[in-house]
């Protein structure tokens, strides 16, 4: 089992705290990646960001300040996680709205304006059930003003159980760190143009750019 999905996870990891580790270590390497890799898809200030499984905001202490107030979004499974890195990692907390800080287990997105443009998961889906790709992506079909998610998985051969990455990290098929083949990520991603970026991430994770396909 994925630790975030044991129970009390989040409760004594904030207890003791443990905001950064949380969200897997190489906070400033991994932040730098995460923002180059937007403005690399064309992020600028006065666009919208939903960060999906966004944490202690190791992305959004970079994001809020690069955005115009008021157009940087978040969800995660844990609320008190984001509210933590709101207290703790923000330069100036009063250009984020707590508000903006959504606990969304099911990627529904709720309260997210249709205004978003950009909307990124890094490192989520490897801790979930591979299924959980697909509904984040049905969730996001209702922004119509999206004009890239952007997410990260590791891959390994068609029909493998375990598979050893590029950094060394062992996945699997059927548990946490999951991975996909090319197969099942197709199937997952079907109604949308997803196509492979290809700079080294930490730990060998893959990043896709997904656009929804005209109709």
């Amino acid at each position: 089992m994925s630790p975030y999905l044991k129970p009390r996870f989040y409760d004594d990891a904030l207890a003791q705290g443990r905001h950064r580790d949380i969200v897997g270590g190489r906070w400033d390497e991994t932040g730098r990646a995460q923002m180059a890799l937007l403005c690399d898809y064309g992020l600028r200030s006065h666009h919208v960001l939903l960060d999906i499984g966004a944490g202690s905001l190791r992305l959004g202490c970079r994001a809020v300040p690069y955005l115009r107030a008021g157009h940087y979004w978040a969800t995660d499974a844990s609320r008190a996680l984001m509210l933590a890195g709101h207290a703790a990692e923000l330069d100036d907390p009063a250009r984020l709205d707590p508000a903006h800080l959504i606990e969304d287990a099911d990627f529904a997105y709720p309260a997210v304006p249709d205004t978003v443009t950009h909307a990124i998961a890094w490192g989520v889906f490897p801790h979930l059930p591979d299924a959980a790709l697909a509904q984040a992506l049905a969730g996001l079909a209702r922004f119509s003003a999206l004009e890239v998610f952007l997410f990260t998985v590791f891959l390994a051969p068609d029909g493998a159980v375990s598979h050893r990455q590029r950094d060394g990290v062992v996945t699997h098929a059927d548990r946490a760190p999951r991975h996909l083949g090319a197969a099942r990520l197709a199937e997952l991603t079907a109604g949308w143009s997803v196509m492979p970026d290809a700079r080294h991430l930490p730990r060998g994770q893959v990043a896709f750019a997904a656009r929804r396909q005209s109709v």
